[in-house]
């Protein structure tokens, strides 16, 4: 949840008086689920817990959990470390799905750019110099021209025999 004042729900800013209040909880009952890891407030420099607002929902799943289904403090635990687990999995499939769409758009633009090359070599007009291939923007590209021996103004390695040097000519 998101104000016009810039916090997010992740923000630190309740004391533990306060997150008691609005848990409906009292503040010795925070610190007690703070001790078994169901929750874990942030600390202030001087020590100081201070919950976010995403803390405090957690807190009032915690006692829904507890008071309405009757699940004990280890079993809240579980559900709640399996509920977080499950979030990163939905994120990670969401972000390799979205992987999975632009390789998908890449392979079908490389299927086309291989289509029309064929195209062009079936026909005998391939000239790599006009023939324009789609290229990411992010894609480095070198062009090598190869050159022979004797186009070639390198000296060989080591000393040429009369016969290489003829055949240079």
């Amino acid at each position: 949840m998101n104000n016009p004042y810039g916090m997010s729900d992740d923000m630190p800013v309740y004391v533990i008086s306060v997150a008691a209040s609005l848990s409906g909880m009292h503040p010795q009952t925070l610190r007690g689920y703070e001790r078994v890891g169901l929750v874990t407030p942030r600390r202030t420099s001087g020590g100081g817990r201070r919950y976010s607002m995403r803390d405090i929902l957690a807190l009032r799943e915690i006692q829904r959990l507890s008071q309405d289904e009757g699940i004990n403090l280890s079993g809240i635990k579980r559900i709640l470390d399996l509920e977080r687990e499950l979030e990163r999995t939905r994120l990670t499939a969401a972000e390799l799905q979205a992987e999975v769409s632009v390789l998908r758009n890449e392979l079908e633009s490389t299927r086309a750019v291989a289509a029309r090359l064929a195209e062009l070599r079936r026909a005998q007009t391939v000239d790599p110099a006009a023939t324009l291939v789609p290229v990411r923007s992010t894609t480095r590209v070198t062009f090598w021209h190869g050159t022979t021996q004797s186009q070639s103004t390198a000296q060989p390695h080591g000393p040429a025999t009369a016969e290489q040097r003829e055949a240079a000519e």
